[in-house]
């Protein structure tokens, strides 16, 4: 065995990656190794279910890893909390200082090459997708939930409402994704901006809070 294999080994076989896999999937998915955890992941719940497609591969899913300069890497600490049902279709990488929630009743979805850099938060309570090829940034919050209830005359004046993020969607730093919205494919959002509505227009990007279209007909590279 190379060199390189055995430092590729070291990195990613450590006992938390050993764990997650026999605890989530069967033995002859598990011995597959399709999901990498780095060290310092927080498994603060792991009671939900993963899903992932038929074909799987080698550290098709990695968690916790990356290096984006502007945060300290040895204190970013990746949080795992998923009590309802988390679904891959394809490979996906959660940066390292990212917080993924998924609520008893939560169904997240998340299509393949899926890549958020770092300190991105996801907490889905409901029902949220996100299509193939997306890149989310940092310190972005996706959420479907208010958490608390606000109500008049018994009525809840603040259901949960799910959240729909097309293939091909580029989420830029510090933006917020809130419950009931709806982002088509090809877009990109602005540096700082707040989506909490429903878009029908592809190709565009989006700023401002809360966000609008600044520039249609676009293409942006990965």
């Amino acid at each position: 065995m190379s060199i390189k294999k055995i430092t590729f080994l070291f990195k990613y076989l450590n006992l938390k990656t050993i764990y997650f896999n026999f605890k989530c999937f069967p033995f002859l998915l598990a011995i597959k190794f399709p999901m990498f955890l780095h060290k310092k992941v927080l498994l603060k719940n792991v009671e939900g279910k993963v899903n992932l497609p038929k074909e799987v591969f080698f550290g098709m899913v990695r968690i916790g890893f990356g290096d984006v300069g502007i945060f300290d890497k040895a204190k970013s600490r990746t949080i795992w909390e998923v009590k309802g049902s988390i679904t891959f279709e394809g490979s996906a990488v959660i940066g390292h200082g990212s917080k993924i929630c998924v609520g008893k009743n939560g169904k997240l979805l998340i299509g393949s090459r899926f890549n958020i850099t770092a300190e991105s938060t996801i907490i889905c309570f409901h029902n949220i997708s996100i299509g193939d090829e997306c890149l989310l940034s940092w310190d972005i919050l996706i959420m479907d939930t208010d958490f608390h209830t606000i109500s008049k005359d018994d009525i809840r004046l603040n259901p949960d409402k799910p959240i729909l993020i097309g293939n091909k969607v580029w989420v830029g730093a510090r933006s917020c994704i809130l419950k009931g919205s709806v982002i088509p494919n090809g877009c990109v959002i602005a540096i700082d901006s707040l989506i909490n509505k429903f878009y029908n227009e592809e190709n565009c990007v989006m700023a401002g809070s809360p966000a609008k279209k600044v520039i249609d007909n676009i293409e942006w590279a990965i």
